[in-house]
């Protein structure tokens, strides 16, 4: 399970319902000139994971209201972690348990995230990520642990029933082709896509086991 909340001056860190899942509010510092907080800082992050985090490739998407991106996730192992921000605009995020064997599986945890609120979200490996925009022109950055890979994608229909993401749009969701032909979390099971809850905790107690041997040497 996750270690836990975390508090420093200028950053918080506390688990989500959804085990594998982070909120993460920063402090914003004001003047006259403006605004200024921190968006991600490894230390913290690290004291909450009781790991270190590792990002490889960092993404921007933007999105006009409306738009559902995901649900999105990888192929576990070797699995894709997030950390997503909100840059401009704001919209509404979800963390989506797709792990097979999880006591929490098709279940989801919903967050509003905007440029103003100085809050990110950390997805552990095997779990999934979505999100509706609520403006237009939103603007989202993603961090990710490993390389994108097409191939090891996973995508879930956005609107698959059985999951029942409240999106209560004022208009017809605008969803991409690709998403739009995904399988439900049905079909995805039976297809043998899904990861398992017991190799994605294997996975996490190698990496709290390799930064312990770390620290230590």
């Amino acid at each position: 399970m996750s270690t836990g909340r975390v508090s420093t001056r200028s950053m918080s860190v506390r688990p989500l319902d959804i085990d594998g899942a982070f909120l993460v509010s920063s402090r914003s510092f004001g003047d006259a000139r403006g605004d200024f907080f921190e968006v991600y800082r490894e230390d913290v992050l690290a004291e909450a994971l009781g790991y270190r985090p590792k990002f490889l490739q960092a993404n921007v998407s933007t999105s006009c209201r409306n738009v559902v991106r995901g649900v999105h996730g990888a192929s576990t192992p070797p699995g894709l972690a997030k950390y997503v921000t909100c840059l401009r605009g704001s919209l509404l995020d979800f963390v989506v348990d797709v792990r097979t064997g999880s006591p929490t599986f098709g279940q989801w945890d919903m967050m509003v995230l905007n440029a103003h609120g100085g809050t990110a979200v950390y997805v552990e490996e095997g779990l999934a990520h979505a999100f509706v925009s609520l403006e237009d022109d939103t603007c989202v950055q993603y961090l990710l642990s490993d390389l994108y890979r097409p191939a090891e994608v996973l995508t879930v229909h956005p609107l698959d029933p059985e999951i029942g993401l409240p999106l209560k749009l004022p208009g017809e969701p605008i969803v991409s082709d690709r998403d739009a032909a995904a399988p439900t979390l049905s079909e995805a099971g039976a297809l043998g896509l899904l990861p398992e809850y017991d190799t994605c905790l294997a996975l996490r107690d190698a990496r709290v086991r390799l930064s312990a041997a770390s620290a230590a040497s």
